[in-house]
């Protein structure tokens, strides 16, 4: 059986590790020179920082990614941070994730109980926000605050821009999996790990290679035009979203194509920091829902120290774009930083910015419309098509997992 998979980030590189373990001939094509996307190392000033994704596992040893690793046989070590997050109130002070109930009134704290494990068990029907289903319960500041902040970091969005429902999915699995961990050498071990598994089976990786069409035939897939070639294949897998894929073949179904339309990307902004000493002093998450732009920040050197030259330490911060003035976003950022850490010293290395046709990602949470296309044995994995509760690599995933059941690869 042949599998032809159009792009060679994480999701594509997973499908692929995946099927050429199971016996599949696989041949991936990635336009770019390098393979990764938005999730591999970018060497810079004796810093291993990302093209994009934050050297971050949100679920760790114990999640989905870290899962389908294991599966295929790639060798990477994941680091889980301890504690799990902090979230920095007004008042500057710190308190565990796991306390945050206790920012508030016994009262709330007990209503907060009751209403999450209810929510949890039957989620909203409707697409009430985030925000507006806290509202519904509670008119209470520090909530909406730390809602906006774990909406921004995990997601890219307000708390106003996601669904409830979406947001209980990934809390549920929060409780199921528990919290992050940092790969060993950064996003690009992760990479380096998929690639040799591929290989290793037989598979082929094209750089460089640019797919012409997508070859149908009575709705069938039945192979690719790669670089003026043919090749054909028993099933094609696409890493680069819905939309751009109903480009490279003849798309009719209108109600698909609607569909496409109402999706959107998340858009985010990411800064780079150097220091002589730590920033945060932990692996774990920094929220910062006091915070004008920057949504929270991790500090990788305090599990991976190779992750930076010798002596310094590398934090990145995130934040959503909440208007379309880039600049000002950057602004509001850098200064958020400046307080943070008003007593500190650190140096900005990089600034990096995520949107239009490099997002943070391709379909926002609440838009996601699964795997599946109009075309028999055509699938889309990756950021485009998320798992259930799945926050970003998680939820590519859980994505390729889903196909993998379609097409029978247990």
């Amino acid at each position: 059986m042949k599998a032809v998979i159009i792009g060679a980030g994480l999701g594509g590189l997973l499908a692929g590790a995946k099927l050429s373990k199971a016996g599949y001939d696989v041949e991936i094509f990635e336009r770019l020179p390098f393979i990764g996307g938005r999730f591999t190392n970018l060497e810079y000033k004796g810093f291993k920082l990302s093209t994009g994704a934050l050297h971050m596992i949100p679920h760790g040893s114990r999640g989905p990614l870290s899962q389908l690793l294991r599966e295929v046989g790639a060798e990477v070590t994941i680091i889980d941070s301890s504690p799990m997050a902090i979230i920095k109130k007004e008042d500057e002070s710190n308190i565990e994730f796991h306390d945050f109930k206790k920012g508030l009134s016994v009262t709330k704290q007990v209503k907060l109980g009751t209403i999450l494990a209810y929510s949890l068990k039957f989620k909203p029907k409707t697409d009430i926000s985030f925000r507006d289903w806290i509202l519904k319960y509670f008119n209470d500041e520090f909530l909406l605050r730390l809602a906006d902040s774990y909406c921004g970091w995990s997601l890219s969005l307000a708390a106003n821009d996601v669904p409830a429902r979406k947001v209980l999915e990934i809390i549920d699995n929060m409780y199921r999996y528990k919290g992050p961990g940092i790969p060993a050498g950064g996003c690009g071990a992760v990479i380096e790990s998929l690639s040799d598994v591929i290989k290793s089976n037989g598979g082929k990786i094209n750089t460089r290679a640019c797919i012409d069409r997508i070859i149908t035939d009575d709705g069938l897939a039945k192979g690719v035009n790669a670089n003026g070639k043919v090749i054909d294949a028993d099933i094609v897998i696409s890493d680069v979203g819905h939309s751009e894929t109903s480009r490279m073949y003849e798309c009719r179904d209108e109600k698909y194509l609607e569909f496409i339309k109402k999706t959107k990307p998340s858009r985010g902004i990411k800064i780079c920091l150097s220091s002589g000493e730590p920033l945060i002093g932990h692996s774990g998450v920094l929220f910062t829902p006091y915070a004008e732009r920057v949504n929270g920040i991790n500090e990788v050197t305090n599990a991976d120290p190779s992750l930076a030259p010798p002596g310094k330490h590398l934090a990145m911060s995130h934040q959503t774009v909440l208007s379309d003035d880039l600049a000002h976003e950057i602004t509001l950022g850098l200064s958020d930083l400046k307080k943070l850490f008003s007593d500190k010293k650190y140096e900005v290395l990089l600034i990096q910015s995520y949107s239009g046709d490099w997002p943070v990602n391709r379909v926002s949470s609440g838009s996601d419309i699964g795997y599946r296309t109009p075309v028999q044995n055509l699938y889309i994995v990756g950021d485009g098509a998320k798992g259930k509760g799945g926050i970003e690599v998680e939820g590519v995933a859980l994505g390729v997992r889903n196909v993998m059941k379609e097409i029978g690869v247990s």
